[in-house]
């Protein structure tokens, strides 16, 4: 809506009308005879018009108030709200308010958030809720538009961002006053499950990585920055070479590129305030963006504030990387994840090699600890497995060097494998008073072998000699 260049606070006009009805059913208004001879029939009302906003001048009609001095207020209310391009109108309609809702978000959210709202408004919205009168809008109306949605087949996911967006708006107007609640909350439709995750093993990643070395580096190295450093897709492909710096192991997240109706690409503030920082470098990810930075990148020197993942200069576009990664999964015999879902490995294979789970938050430059534990539910069950058999296992060393036998049979802390470089902690390391091959059995050893010949008494072939049977049972003695 357009502001008023002259602001007249006087605008509009007051008068009184009534609800009385002719023969024909049609409402008299102002022409009621009973007006003139009974100064408390009827009520007082006003009426101005508003500045044109697509070519047609709009007259806005309020009727319902007790006296003259109710409406005049009224009007200049109106009119004061006018001049600031605000409508104070309390019957103003729902597609009106959610017009200028979005308007008021466009400076605030980002492109590709307000195209998906503008989406939910204009197509959803407003067709089903737009002629109500904001003040009108009840929770009764919303069941009835999820019920209808649902039986439509409309999935529960999208059904579930509609009425989210509408929330919004309407939390906004409880907010300013506008309503006396809001009446999409709580949410009508609870939040959808996400779905299970399928994520690579640490064979299949490598028989990915191995495979496109070979038949598109590109996407080798696309692929090993984003498993080495946990970095998001967007965030990937907006990296350019002037915030890389492989000399300090380092580079820094600046954007993200978004693309807006799937259609526009547009570089964008990263997703959260702790996702502009920097991101630390392994030796191998080091190694892929050296690559990319010399001749292997299309046979030229890449521009030195370049994009490091680019086609010609130019980034690349998110659903085409998104369908060429298929493919590429397809031939390389793995099954078809989510280019996100390669984000998810570093925290996989992190917590798999025993990082702390704090550690992990930070390397994936998630808001807050919590976060990373609701998103990895999955995979923290085993971190929290190893926590307590940690605590029985170092417990058991404690009974076994005070008292010389253990007194809890607490089972090794699970573990897996973990890289060369890695020390493991304390209490993952073996102990070295155990044997780690069963003792061999000595003739002399068993009852059955009370009577040998000095023949037999001789040790088998591949056993020890005498002198090592002597050694191993006085170890076995001070066990």
């Amino acid at each position: 809506m357009r502001c008023s260049p002259n602001p007249d606070y006087d605008r509009g006009r007051v008068y009184r009308r009534c609800g009385c009805r002719d023969d024909r059913r049609r409402q008299l208004g102002t022409n009621c005879p009973r007006l003139a001879a009974d100064p408390h029939h009827g009520t007082w009302a006003f009426a101005v018009d508003t500045p044109p906003t697509d070519g047609h001048r709009r007259t806005i009609r309020r009727a319902g108030f007790p006296d003259e001095v109710e409406a005049r207020i009224a009007l200049r209310r109106f009119n004061e709200g006018l001049a600031l391009c605000v409508i104070t109108d309390p019957r103003q309609r729902t597609a009106e308010y959610l017009g200028d809702w979005l308007e008021e978000k466009e400076l605030r959210l980002k492109a590709t958030t307000m195209a998906r709202y503008r989406t939910y408004v204009e197509q959803d919205l407003i067709p089903a809720f737009g002629t109500i009168p904001l003040i009108d809008l009840t929770r009764q109306h919303l069941s009835a538009f999820v019920t209808a949605q649902l039986r439509k087949g409309r999935g529960r996911v999208t059904v579930y961002r509609i009425m989210a967006t509408l929330s919004s708006a309407l939390g906004s107007a409880a907010y300013n006053g506008r309503l006396a609640r809001n009446p999409a909350r709580p949410p009508l439709l609870p939040r959808p499950a996400s779905a299970p995750r399928h994520l690579w093993t640490e064979e299949q990643t490598a028989r990915f990585l191995r495979f496109t070395h070979v038949t598109d580096p590109l996407y080798a190295d696309l692929a090993e920055l984003v498993i080495g450093s946990g970095i998001r897709r967007g965030e990937a492909l907006a990296l350019r070479w002037d915030d890389v710096h492989l000399t300090d192991r380092v580079f820094f997240v600046r954007a993200t590129l978004s693309a807006v109706d799937n259609n526009q690409l547009l570089l964008t503030a990263p997703k959260t305030k702790g996702s502009r920082m920097w991101v630390a470098l392994s030796d191998r990810v080091a190694q892929a963006l050296d690559d990319r930075a010399g001749t292997r990148a299309f046979g030229s020197i890449t521009d030195s504030g370049g994009y490091v993942f680019h086609r010609h200069g130019r980034p690349l576009h998110p659903k085409n990387v998104l369908d060429h990664f298929h493919r590429l999964c397809d031939k390389a015999g793995v099954p078809r994840i989510a280019l996100h879902d390669l984000r998810h490995l570093t925290a996989s294979f992190g917590l798999a090699a025993g990082v702390p789970l704090p550690v992990i938050s930070k390397t994936l430059r998630h808001r807050t600890l919590s976060t990373t534990a609701n998103v990895y539910a999955d995979l923290t069950r085993f971190a929290a497995r190893a926590a307590v058999d940690a605590v029985a296992w170092t417990l058991d060393n404690a009974d076994r060097a005070i008292l010389g036998q253990p007194v809890c049979h607490a089972q090794r802390p699970w573990r897996q494998h973990p890289r060369p470089h890695r020390q493991l902690p304390a209490y993952q390391q073996a102990r070295t008073d155990e044997l780690s091959t069963p003792w061999p059995m000595w003739p002399g050893d068993h009852p059955a072998t009370t009577r040998l010949t000095q023949q037999q008494k001789e040790p088998a072939p591949g056993f020890p000699s005498t002198g090592s049977h002597n050694r191993l049972h006085s170890r076995d003695d001070r066990i």
